[in-house]
């Protein structure tokens, strides 16, 4: 090897790894944030007399814009970069959440926890995870976009008992102020360390063996017309319609409704935070040993597996919740296991359908979907606790929906994930 022709595999620590961890930072605090007010939604209520399905309604907005802002902010990042867009949307979630301390009004309560969260959010969102995994990995992609798939789910739970201790003993305005801090670390941890390629370094991907200089000049397809290209694939309808009840059945349902679901079994909020703790932990094995997989065994196989479960799962919860807490904790080691696993085998089936370069803003459109379901869901379910003064009903519908997800992919989805939309021709 001569001095002139350096080969990125020659550091012992690709400097990839560096920027996947400092992702990692950024997606667990970020999802943290944006899972807050499920601890806030009791305190809340007795604070201010705002009932459920009013506070819902707020979650619903910051979900619905955690989606929808997701393809966006992949093109934008393709041309301000990752850095530069991170850093922004940390800035705007930790004014946004120290704000909130002073919100007295239902319009408050929207614009800064609905719209300015979701919108922060909305930009670490999924779709930053799929960025980096597909610029800056070749090899290990599945496993690192588990890893960070893990993160961007299990920071909100992970965040969850010590804010939940903090509403507790000091009321729900110091949690809010923690989050907010939190905001501040990361931020500085972006502004020293992230990259935004591997050739700003002077490297190629991990595990790249020689440059591919018509690959780097290509550019994603623009949001709106990657959406357009899109709608016309039956692949798309596919994965967007399965993810649209992977959200439901997660960060809508069980993310923002456990604890007040809980509550009404009388188990205490601290209790059920820490169960989802318990979740959080579990998802971190969960997907990263998706991830795994999914670079050895068929995507549409593991998604068959993992909807069927969880829908079996969630049938069952509302007997496993009047059994008490002992019945819950395995109930949070099960769908903690399984709770964004759907995760990189979605984005591998993304990427072989419409090519590395859309990988981000295609995906981005998926995820938005997720994002919608999580958003009705969040909505439908405190409706439903509202009118019927329960949740039984929101469960069995949720269940219902994951083994409907999980049979299509070993139906429909053969024929409809069997070839690519785009091909590489097409896209250069």
């Amino acid at each position: 090897m001569t001095a002139s022709s350096p080969n990125p595999a020659v550091p012992r620590l690709h400097y990839a790894w560096v920027v996947a961890v400092v992702t990692f930072v950024v997606l667990l605090v970020t999802a943290g944030i944006r899972a807050t007010p499920g601890v806030l939604m009791v305190p809340l209520e007795a604070e201010f007399g705002w009932n459920r399905a009013v506070i819902s309604g707020a979650v619903a907005i910051n979900i619905a814009l955690f989606g929808l802002i997701g393809p966006f902010a992949a093109s934008v990042m393709d041309r301000w970069g990752l850095r530069r867009v991170i850093l922004l949307a940390l800035a705007l979630l930790s004014i946004s959440v120290a704000s909130s301390t002073l919100m007295h009004t239902r319009w408050q309560l929207t614009l800064l926890w609905g719209v300015l969260v979701g919108s922060g959010t909305g930009v670490t969102s999924m779709v930053l995870a799929a960025v980096v995994a597909t610029r800056w990995f070749d090899e290990r992609r599945g496993l690192v976009m588990g890893a960070l798939s893990a993160a961007n789910a299990t920071g909100q739970l992970v965040f969850l008992p010590m804010l939940a201790s903090q509403v507790e003993r000091h009321g729900w305005r110091s949690a809010t102020m923690i989050v907010s801090a939190a905001a501040v670390l990361v931020f500085v941890v972006v502004l020293v360390f992230m990259r935004d390629r591997p050739a700003d370094l002077g490297l190629l991907r991990y595990g790249q063996q020689t440059s591919d200089q018509a690959e780097e000049a290509r550019r994603s397809l623009a949001p709106v017309a990657a959406l357009r290209v899109a709608v016309q694939s039956p692949a798309f309808w596919m994965l967007a319609g399965t993810f649209f009840v992977c959200g439901a059945s997660t960060n809508g349902l069980i993310g923002t409704h456990l604890i007040a679901a809980c509550h009404d079994y009388g188990i205490s909020a601290v209790h059920s935070a820490q169960l989802l703790a318990v979740m959080g932990i579990f998802d971190i094995l969960g997907t990263t040993a998706s991830g795994w997989l999914t670079d050895r065994y068929s995507s549409r196989h593991l998604l068959f597996a993992y909807y069927t479960l969880r829908g079996v799962s969630l049938l069952f919860l509302p007997l496993t919740l009047s059994t008490g807490a002992h019945g819950l904790g395995w109930f949070a080691v099960f769908y903690g296991l399984d709770w964004v696993a759907t995760i990189p085998p979605t984005v591998r089936l993304t990427g072989e359908a419409f090519g590395r370069e859309n990988t981000g803003v295609i995906y981005g459109w998926i995820g938005a979907s997720h994002q919608l379901g999580a958003s009705m869901a969040a909505f439908g379910a405190g409706a439903i606790r509202t009118e019927l003064g329960q949740y039984q009903m929101a469960f069995w519908i949720a269940g219902t929906l994951c083994l409907l997800a999980g049979l299509s992919f070993v139906t429909v989805g053969r024929r409809a994930l069997g070839r690519p939309v785009l091909s590489e021709p097409a896209l250069a």
